[in-house]
């Protein structure tokens, strides 16, 4: 496997060229367009793109193992709460601190452990990991609480990066014409982790003790690790070897404006979300239709699946300011919905924004970043949505507290207009970096982060 993912990182308009004959071939009439692009190549869409992304070996491998590991760890934090209040029989507010210390660990643990994976490679940190997580979830039904929080805060530190694994990965062995497909795909596949991880975590802790189901939850995070240090996926790619050997740019070189713009909006979406899931129980529960959230939870989940798989196939990208100005647009009017039906129709235009979104920030992160800080800069883009998420929850709930349950979709949708605003502002200020080998270096990009959002020359 090694070989052959060197030959296409040596070559890789003969990754396209090759993908694109397998996918003419094997494709239907309905899965292809005839469209060309302003340079006269013909141009595939629709399926014939995810297509293209999956023919890279290596590619679908490392997205079905990381995808075990992400929902598992999509779940961690559930059954440690679980656990609290079940096996331990203490407060929701002791299930929450647990939580809390669990996630700010991750939080920490994310740009040191890219520091790390910068040094040493992803392999040597996802095995170290796997075994921290090991001794950590084996000892989750046996300690007292207060040891419980400390051994939380250690275990969400040494959390298995594959989240950041994946998406430098993704950017290595795609090609930019593949790369918005890639990391849509990648933002799918975090949506289908919140929407299985948490769920089967309540079901199964309903039939068995939450201690063993935490065993469980622990031995998927751990095989999902080693299966990724396993596959050993490249993350850089073969034209970016001379820059990382070069060693570490200083931080002030890419830690400027341009990355910090896109860190808040990065922070701005998952805000959101985390508000929204809030809004969600609040509306239904003044409704007297708690039961039914599951309802809605799931077209909200299904809408962002299809948004993504529809923006990974457009010809072009939009900027990151824009989708998330949009995202908190179309959010503030789902509180005028107060039953369960119109609800499920108020989310629709969330969902649907919610994975390109997503997709958008971790392709503008990796082109901003240089090959020898790529893991510390995807870990401060996993930092910076986890606050998102913890800050998101408590906003929303203020709002709730002091006005009526549409307020929580309001002051979700404002703060990531504020973000994307923010975003805005700060892009415009930001230097033209030099070109990534992660560009093509056909295309002439206005400075600003959304520079990194365009997608390959049209047909490429």
């Amino acid at each position: 496997m090694l070989p052959a993912r060197t030959a296409v990182m040596n070559d890789r308009s003969n990754v396209v060229s090759s993908s694109l004959a397998i996918s003419i071939e094997n494709a239907s009439p309905n899965d292809l367009t005839a469209s060309y692009g302003m340079d006269g190549r013909p141009s595939v869409t629709r399926v014939t793109r995810y297509r293209q992304v999956l023919a890279v070996p290596g590619m679908a491998s490392l997205l079905g193992v990381s995808l075990l590991a992400r929902t598992a760890i999509t779940a961690d934090a559930m059954v440690l709460m679980m656990h609290v209040v079940l096996d331990l029989d203490m407060s929701y507010a002791a299930a929450g601190g647990v939580a809390a210390a669990l996630t700010a660990g991750i939080a920490l643990g994310g740009p040191l452990l890219g520091r790390v994976i910068d040094w040493r490679g992803p392999r040597t940190v996802l095995l170290a990991t796997s075994m921290a997580q090991v001794v950590f979830w084996l000892s989750v039904p046996v300690l007292p609480y207060g040891i419980l929080l400390g051994a939380a805060f250690a275990g969400g530190l040494l959390m298995v990066p594959a989240q950041s694994v994946t998406r430098q990965a993704i950017a290595a062995m795609t090609t930019p014409g593949q790369r918005r497909a890639a990391f849509a795909l990648e933002s799918v596949q975090g949506e289908l982790s919140y929407m299985v991880g948490p769920p089967i975590v309540i079901l199964c802790a309903a039939t068995m003790s939450p201690g063993v189901v935490a065993w469980g939850v622990g031995a998927a995070i751990v095989a999902g690790g080693t299966g990724i240090a396993l596959l050993n996926p490249p993350l850089r790619a073969e034209d970016e070897a001379a820059a990382g050997a070069a060693g570490r740019p200083p931080r002030r070189k890419w830690l400027g404006v341009g990355m910090i713009a896109v860190l808040t909006m990065a922070a701005g979406t998952t805000t959101l979300l985390s508000g929204v899931d809030l809004a969600i129980v609040a509306t239904l529960e003044d409704a007297g239709q708690v039961s039914w959230s599951a309802v809605v939870v799931a077209v909200f989940g299904v809408t962002s699946v299809a948004g993504g798989l529809i923006y990974g196939a457009l010809p072009r990208s939009l900027p990151t300011w824009l989708l998330l100005g949009l995202f908190g647009l179309v959010t503030i009017p789902a509180g005028l919905a107060h039953d369960w039906p119109w609800l499920c129709v108020a989310v629709i235009g969330t969902g649907l924004l919610t994975a390109p979104t997503l997709s958008t920030v971790a392709d503008a992160v990796i082109r901003l970043a240089p090959a020898g800080v790529r893991g510390e800069a995807t870990g401060l883009q996993s930092s910076a949505q986890t606050a998102g998420f913890a800050l998101g929850s408590p906003m929303a709930g203020a709002a709730i507290d002091v006005s009526v349950p549409a307020g929580g979709f309001a002051a979700a949708g404002l703060a990531a207009l504020a973000a994307a605003l923010t975003g805005c502002l700060l892009s415009r200020r930001s230097p033209a970096p030099t070109p990534s080998p992660l560009d093509d270096p056909g295309l002439v990009r206005a400075p600003g982060p959304e520079q990194y959002e365009a997608d390959a020359r049209p047909g490429a």
